[in-house]
């Protein structure tokens, strides 16, 4: 199978501006960008030129760019941050398609997407180590008899004092101004896109989940990882409805608007990218719970502080059990290893929420974004801080025996977060109010 544009070849490339968003296709106009899979009997066009690093530790195939849609890093990524010293992005041509007219039509298309690029000599090394992930990953699991559940936060409803203990969580709700409500509940709408990281995992070659049910240590990781972040969205999404301060209507439009886009972060079905992303996403996650905590306390709602502080601790105890499994890969086979997380960084970790729209607003995960970097909840120190984080636990810096493209790949993911730290100031950007439909469409500064 050849991967090819459809109708049209690479028109042209734009140099977006940081962070900014090239046009995105919604439910109000009918373009978008588009892409196929042809027949080997087609004629495909062209590939575009190799990257600096290809990745042929797990390419059978010539690297090519992938073209992204967004220039964000991390998952609360700053807006006033110039990284141009990414490779840069390229994008289709639009064509008018009248499909996207069509009621189930997603909101968010995505274009170019290269798939299955691992040969099986490295399908194999994940069937290898399923007895090792038994010993080592399934313990960072918890019983659930033994885990929390979002009951053990909430006000009991079979209880007497249940109305005075929903009036109780309101009135401290009263002093949580409305921008922090809104990083809150960007926080929950990621966490209710679950459906969409599980259908992700399953999608990984060598450790997917093949029945449904699978007894294979991979199958089981994947789906008691889901069971145990089930909870978070639960317990975020039944606080948020019984404080009374969002609109819950449009926080469920959103939802299902984000679960029905997916998500496209460049895996290619293989579990080397998606692990490097998984260890880093899990840390911002930790981080962007724990600070959301931290400011809960400070306005006065012990509740919530705990509420975000537990989450965080989950996310905390995901993140050792990836980066255990990216430690064990380097150490195994370290040069795809080296070109892969020189790969992921190249296409930089967005959000899993990053095609996140309300049926309103086509720049949504960019203010949401903005709020949360202004009130340092996720910030560009954070991204870097995070890569430092990751090459230290890794031991990066240290490892031998590589090829020529993997000391290259080492040398430019070595000196990534002083390039990001010395960029991150960045140029200044005029503030600016924007209405949140989460909020009743009330005005919040990015």
């Amino acid at each position: 199978m050849a991967l090819n544009l459809n109708p049209i070849a690479l028109k042209y490339s734009h140099k977006y501006p940081s962070f900014a968003l090239p046009p995105m296709p919604n439910l109000k106009s009918p373009k978008f960008l588009k892409a196929s899979t042809l027949s080997s009997g087609s004629t495909p066009l062209p590939p575009p030129a190799a990257p600096p690093f290809p990745y042929n530790g797990l390419h059978p195939r010539p690297a090519s760019p992938r073209p992204s849609f967004a220039g964000y890093v991390g998952q609360f990524p700053p807006q006033n941050v110039d990284y141009s010293f990414a490779s840069p992005t390229v994008f289709t041509g639009y064509s008018d398609v009248e499909s996207l007219k069509k009621p189930f039509s997603s909101p968010r298309e995505v274009h170019v997407q290269v798939t299955h690029s691992m040969p099986p000599e490295k399908i194999e090394i994940f069937k290898n180590l399923e007895d090792w992930a038994e010993q080592n990953i399934l313990v960072h699991l918890k019983p659930v008899e033994k885990c929390w559940q979002p009951q053990d936060f909430l006000p009991d409803p079979a209880s007497d004092g249940f109305h005075d203990h929903v009036m109780e969580l309101r009135e401290r709700a009263k002093e949580i101004p409305d921008d922090y409500f809104v990083v809150l509940v960007g926080d929950m709408i990621t966490e209710e896109a679950l459906p969409t990281y599980q259908t992700m995992l399953n999608t990984l070659d060598g450790v997917r989940d093949e029945t449904g049910a699978s007894p294979t240590s991979w199958a089981v990781w994947t789906r008691a990882w889901t069971a145990e972040e089930n909870r978070h969205g639960d317990l975020l999404n039944k606080y948020l409805y019984l404080c009374g301060r969002v609109d819950m209507r449009q926080i469920e439009k959103t939802i299902q608007y984000l679960i029905g886009s997916g998500m496209d972060p460049g895996f290619e079905n293989s579990p080397y990218l998606c692990f490097i992303y998984t260890s880093f996403q899990e840390r911002a996650t930790f981080i962007s719970h724990g600070n959301t905590a931290r400011h809960a306390q400070e306005y006065g709602d012990s509740k919530l502080a705990q509420i975000c502080g537990t989450i965080a601790s989950d996310e905390k105890r995901h993140e050792t059990a990836y980066t255990k499994i990216v430690e064990k890969l380097f150490e195994i086979d370290p040069d795809a290893t080296m070109l892969a997380l020189a790969d992921m960084m190249k296409k930089k970790i967005t959000m899993p929420a990053h095609l996140m729209y309300d049926g309103r607003d086509d720049n949504l995960f960019e203010h949401f974004s903005s709020v949360a970097q202004r009130l340092g909840v996720y910030t560009g120190k954070d991204y870097a801080d995070i890569l430092e984080f990751l090459v230290g636990r890794w031991r990066v810096e240290e490892i031998t025996g590589l090829s020529s493209e993997g000391r290259k790949a080492q040398d430019y993911v070595c000196g990534l977060p002083q390039r990001i730290r010395r960029l991150a100031p960045g140029r200044a950007k005029e503030a600016r109010y924007v209405p949140f439909s989460w909020i009743f469409d009330k005005e919040v500064k990015i």
